[in-house]
């Protein structure tokens, strides 16, 4: 299937591991140039160094940046568009959570949370979105931006409360925004992931210290009884934001493998 994909430009988030470097070897295979951003140099640097062994030196752009803080924000998509053209896709691949389980949350955990894992998303679609609508109507294309969030926003699945109460709002931040860009020709989406085991991971952690428990769980808890891959994630993503996706906007896709019910 020809996706189209030829020749973008594409800004990923948190590309330096896991499911945003799974997400630009997906790009690069698809003919796409990527920017890649990380808050730690050595990772990235490293990541980026394989990725450009493989796919073309000319194709691949690091920034090391914080990329919940405006002023790294703005100079990591310029610096990209300078390297690499005009940006025509985004993946806000921002977060993580630190808070745990339960009411009894931190202010420090609650706002540390909700600063990665919304409004960093949100300050890096603004900003992106800013440069799309800069460039003429007719020479832009149809450009997305696409978030990850997590199905622990989008059900009642045991995650900490502000990891969830985060994932849920940038899920509605997708819809309000797709309804807002679509008459200019810019589809906002979502992915959803569900359990993804990866090296170096936080499934692969805690798998590894109750295997037997967490292969029971998820047998009974996902439908086809396995985790996922960053891949899978990856593929997801890159359709989403490829010619083939182009009546594609304001969606949650969910990839779960038929976990949420």
């Amino acid at each position: 299937m020809e996706l189209g994909l030829t020749g973008k430009v594409v800004f990923i988030a948190g590309a330096s591991r896991g499911i945003g470097y799974a997400i630009a070897e997906c790009f690069l295979k698809e003919g796409a140039k990527v920017a890649l951003t990380g808050r730690s140099p050595d990772p990235l640097a490293e990541a980026a160094a394989t990725l450009s062994a493989a796919y073309g030196a000319d194709n691949v752009f690091q920034f090391a940046g914080d990329m919940t803080a405006t002023p790294d924000i703005q100079a990591s998509l310029d610096a990209a568009a300078e390297a690499l053209g005009p940006i025509d896709h985004v993946i806000a691949n921002v977060g993580i959570g630190k808070a745990p389980p339960g009411f009894d949350v931190s202010d420090e955990d609650w706002t540390g949370d909700v600063l990665q894992n919304l409004t960093g998303s949100m300050f890096l679609s603004r900003e992106a979105l800013k440069r799309m609508l800069a460039r003429p109507a007719d020479t832009r294309g149809q450009p997305s931006i696409t978030f990850i969030s997590s199905i622990g926003g989008v059900d009642a699945i045991g995650t900490s409360l502000p990891y969830g109460a985060s994932k849920a709002a940038l899920n509605h931040v997708t819809r309000e925004m797709a309804k807002q860009m679509g008459k200019e020709n810019i589809r906002i989406n979502t992915v959803a992931p569900g359990n993804i085991l990866f090296p170096g991971g936080n499934w692969e952690r805690i798998v590894a210290g109750n295997p037997d428990y967490f292969g029971k769980w998820i047998d009974r808890e996902v439908a086809l009884q396995r985790f996922g891959t960053v891949e899978e994630i990856a593929d997801a993503v890159v359709f989403a934001s490829s010619e083939r996706a182009s009546f594609l906007t304001g969606e949650v896709m969910i990839v779960d493998g038929g976990q949420v019910r």
